[in-house]
């Protein structure tokens, strides 16, 4: 999955380019390929990149229509016909093979899971359930050279500010030793065990282990810790679970309790969570959360798929996996896998 790339796109227009059947190069804004990066070469050359790593790295690149493709194919503003069912997302990704790995995941890493529980306050089968996600625990991260997708991204012009600051920090991790070899993932740039991009790495990773390197790509250890200090730096609350299922009565309607606000990012996603009352709050209008939430606790109440199926109580925790994806359907499934996971 290309998690964080897709949040971060989500910030900008996603309006779709028209479908034209025309050579790459005629969604350049206006210049060659070539001529583009030399302009790369300077902005790099400017922020401390060597000379070494940008020869190497940017002048024998050609752009990739594929890449291009795959991000015209993005979708664009969704309609307001309303939300797919939420419940065949959740039986899809939160499946007894990917529970069991994670369950074999937690215990083989389990020392390490504690100890940075203990450190940055984020408990280990959130991050498990995170690394499930992203890249099914190691087992799939992508194989597109990341110099050339970031690079094409950016020569195509259509979020060009964006792709060119990740093509930049990509250059910053080669130049800090890593490998090539090792710099590959998804079509849009993110990477590694956790899916950073470019920028998220060099702002987040972890050396876990003390090697000198921070390895998201084949150590455990440094991804466990990295993906914990996302985490952390996005906030996340120690000891308060990211939600829990409530019981609701019949009497009471979710959306008597809906949202005034407007989220200036991922709109659709926050209008369907209700306004926020503490759990006793809640609690007083008749409403129980099924495991034990303090009643200072700040929650919103969910009904994803309406009032005849499962229905939650949602915590800040849970705006903090909506940084990882700003996706209702993405931020369930985390939270309920990890669920399965510890129980």
């Amino acid at each position: 999955m290309i998690s964080i790339a897709r949040k971060l796109l989500a910030f900008l227009s996603l309006a779709l380019a028209p479908a034209l059947a025309l050579p790459i190069a005629a969604s350049a804004q206006d210049m060659s390929f070539d001529a583009y990066m030399q302009i790369v070469a300077g902005k790099a050359r400017a922020q401390g990149v060597s000379e070494t790593t940008i020869s190497s790295y940017l002048y024998d690149l050609t752009p990739n229509s594929r890449v291009i493709e795959l991000d015209r194919a993005q979708p664009g503003s969704p309609s307001r016909s309303g939300y797919p069912a939420m419940a065949p997302y959740i039986n899809t990704h939160v499946n007894p093979t990917r529970i069991a790995r994670g369950r074999d995941m937690y215990g083989a890493t389990y020392q390490t899971l504690m100890q940075v529980e203990r450190e940055y306050g984020v408990p280990g089968e959130i991050i498990m359930a995170i690394w499930g996600h992203e890249t099914n625990y190691g087992g799939y991260r992508g194989n597109f050279d990341l110099a050339r997708s970031l690079a094409t991204l950016a020569w195509e012009g259509r979020r060009r500010d964006l792709f060119e600051g990740e093509l930049i920090a990509l250059l910053k991790i080669a130049d800090r030793g890593m490998p090539r070899s090792k710099l590959v993932g998804s079509w849009a740039g993110a990477f590694g065990n956790p899916q950073f991009l470019p920028s998220v790495y060099l702002r987040l990773a972890v050396d876990g282990d003390g090697d000198g390197i921070a390895n998201i790509f084949d150590n455990r250890t440094d991804t466990i810790h990295s993906i914990a200090n996302y985490f952390r730096d996005s906030g996340w609350r120690p000891g308060i679970p990211w939600g829990v299922r409530a019981y609701v009565p019949s009497n009471v309607s979710p959306e008597a309790y809906a949202t005034d606000l407007t989220s200036p990012v991922c709109e659709r996603v926050h209008e369907r969570h209700s306004q926020w009352k503490t759990v006793g709050e809640w609690k007083r209008l008749g409403i129980q959360p099924q495991r034990p939430l303090a009643d200072d606790v700040l929650a919103s109440l969910f009904a994803p798929d309406g009032p005849n199926a499962p229905q939650y109580l949602l915590t800040g925790n849970y705006r903090v996996i909506l940084e990882y994806n700003c996706s209702n359907y993405y931020a369930m499934s985390v939270g309920l896998l990890a669920d399965e996971i510890s129980r």
